[in-house]
């Protein structure tokens, strides 16, 4: 073999060990992506933008984060086109759970949700509780029909979200039938988030429910006007739940295999850890004089405060349980 060729073979090894390393060095140092699809309730409060930059810090990970109505959070996973959602509507989450979609369903956080309105108030709901707001709501709506009809007392989400599901709950706790009221002339649908819905409510000088802390946001921020008239009872319980999407469903065979489980499940973990619900019920405290969310890993081991855990349980547990062992996939540590 002449001296040349060697060369040239020498030149060929080279650059395939060089080749070869690169992509080693890559695959081990390049981030891997965590998409996380979630309600807009949670991201708008900036809670989530601040959980990303302190994961981020510690882990070798690439969150995104895709915000929309908690039914359509649910429509991206169900799609796989998402690994991990935060949501908060249990009636949602347990369809997610019983078709397949989803396993390992934690409850991380609660508030409530705050019918808010125009300080001056004309419908009468300070003081009353939700049922007794949404009649007053009712009965001031029809008092206008006999002006021009586009007078609008109540705005609503309208998107199929955790919200937008919560206010049918209530309407229909208060004796009235959601398809009938929606089509009222004094009832406005947005058909979007949590933030063009209070706009839309305030500009229109209307009532509407909002998580309260989208609504602590937007009244510090000088945004709206609007004041909150009713918080803090069992029937405005806001429960925020996380879930990893199950690469298999079995219900059809349907084989997710791009989605990122471990990191979703160290994600999941990350979430209930005392650090982080800690961080969860510290956050906005100085901004707006309280929490505005409250985390539930402890007080649910603790069963305590009775009060809270019990209205807890009601609310957002299935059988019994946040996740019933059928829906939980290897990581019994989470429910010890």
């Amino acid at each position: 073999m002449q001296t040349w060729q060697k060369l040239l073979i020498i030149a060929a090894l080279a650059t395939i060990i060089v080749v070869a390393g690169t992509i080693t060095y890559f695959q081990y140092f390049a981030k891997r992506r965590l998409i996380i699809s979630t309600t807009t309730s949670l991201y708008d409060t900036g809670l989530l933008d601040e959980i990303e930059k302190n994961y981020e810090a510690t882990h070798n990970v690439d969150i995104n984060i895709i915000s929309a109505g908690t039914g359509i959070a649910i429509q991206h996973a169900q799609n796989g086109d998402a690994d991990v959602i935060l949501v908060h509507s249990p009636s949602m989450e347990k369809t997610f759970l019983e078709q397949g979609y989803g396993v390992n369903r934690k409850i991380i956080a609660y508030n409530f949700f705050t019918i808010v309105g125009p300080d001056a108030d004309p419908a009468g709901l300070s003081g009353k509780n939700a049922t007794e707001a949404f009649k007053s709501i009712v009965a001031y709506g029809e008092s206008l029909t006999d002006q021009s009809g586009q007078t609008k007392v109540w705005v609503s989400r309208g998107d199929n979200s955790g919200t937008h599901s919560k206010e049918q709950s209530l309407w229909k706790a208060a004796g009235y039938n959601y398809t009938l009221i929606s089509a009222e002339p004094w009832y406005a649908s947005v058909g979007s988030g949590m933030g063009d819905t209070l706009n839309v409510a305030n500009q229109k000088s209307a009532y509407t429910l909002s998580d309260i802390g989208t609504f602590l946001k937007f009244s510090k921020d000088g945004t709206i006007s609007l004041v909150a008239l009713l918080t803090e009872e069992k029937s405005l319980l806001n429960v925020y739940s996380v879930m990893a999407v199950n690469q298999t469903v079995p219900a059809n065979q349907t084989l997710h295999s791009q989605i990122n489980y471990n990191d979703a499940m160290d994600f999941i973990q990350y979430l209930v850890s005392d650090e982080t619900q800690q961080f969860i019920e510290d956050y906005g405290k100085a901004d707006y004089g309280q929490s505005l969310f409250y985390g539930t890993v402890q007080p649910l081991k603790d069963n305590a405060p009775q009060s809270i855990v019990s209205w807890i349980q009601s609310a957002a547990f299935f059988d019994g349980s946040e996740c019933p062992p059928q829906y939980r996939n290897d990581y019994p540590e989470l429910y010890t």
